[in-house]
């Protein structure tokens, strides 16, 4: 490691330190990321249940139910938590201070982003054994796939929240700006209904929505294994890297580092 990456990884490191500290004292925050999404997925369990009733299969239902609940952790410990994150911290003047500093603007924003990061993938992991001890899934068949949605999926939904604090004036407005997003991802992206259920129009209206695509790589990294095919996975990892790009142009191009007056 050259000396250069190593004062990096020690400014991340200080950086991720600190913001975890803010987030453990922060109990909304924390219980945002730590107990909604499996609250969700708990939830939402009688309904799989229905779904099988209703013609799919339970199997198909628990698979649903674990990569919906994968997307439910990025959406909240990822997304919500750190659109909220980085308004607090542009309103009390922690993000300018940061800037007169050493560290670049890449290093404040992703310091930032990791202990929800870390929360996430490490929710994500405990679905994924839970899965499989609970509900007898395979263990992932393309590990290399999973852990690159996963790794995108994160960085993507990192974007969005930084992009979606431009407009977000204040923490508690957060609940709100994040609302479209977390809507339209929860219905349109396989989240709570499988694609395939939706009329042909709105189905293919929805594999174009940020989320899915990230989903669909989990899936295939997952469950699908040697099944999937490399040209939809291919399709999705585009799909994928160019909302990750226009978000993160987004935020190049528009993201505040001082208070909204």
């Amino acid at each position: 490691m050259t000396s250069t990456e190593s004062t990096t990884a020690r400014r991340l490191s200080a950086l991720g330190r600190a913001e975890a500290t803010l987030l453990l004292r922060n109990r909304t925050a924390l219980a945002t990321a730590l107990l909604l999404p499996p609250a969700m997925v708990a939830g939402w369990r009688p309904a799989s249940a229905g779904f099988a009733r209703a013609g799919g299969s339970a199997a198909g239902a628990d698979q649903l139910l674990m990569i919906g609940g994968i997307g439910f952790v990025l959406l909240f410990v990822v997304y919500y938590n750190l659109v909220a994150a980085y308004v607090a911290r542009r309103e009390t003047l922690v993000l300018k201070r940061l800037r007169t500093g050493e560290p670049t603007d890449l290093e404040i924003l992703a310091g930032t982003a990791l202990p929800a990061a870390a929360v996430a993938v490490a929710q994500c992991l405990a679905l994924i054994a839970a899965g499989a001890v609970l509900l007898h899934l395979p263990l992932p068949r393309r590990p290399d796939v999973l852990l690159v949605a996963m790794a995108l999926g994160v960085v993507l939904l990192t974007a969005l929240a930084a992009a979606s604090s431009v407009f977000t004036r204040s923490v508690e407005l957060a609940q709100l700006t994040t609302t479209p997003l977390l809507l339209v991802s929860a219905f349109g992206s396989g989240l709570v209904l499988p694609l395939g259920s939706m009329p042909y129009p709105v189905g293919e209206v929805c594999r174009w929505l940020p989320l899915t695509p990230v989903l669909d790589l989990v899936r295939a990294g997952w469950l699908d294994g040697a099944q999937a095919q490399p040209e939809q996975l291919v399709r999705s990892l585009v799909i994928a890297l160019a909302w990750t790009l226009l978000a993160v142009f987004a935020v190049h191009r528009w993201f505040r580092w001082e208070p909204r007056r």
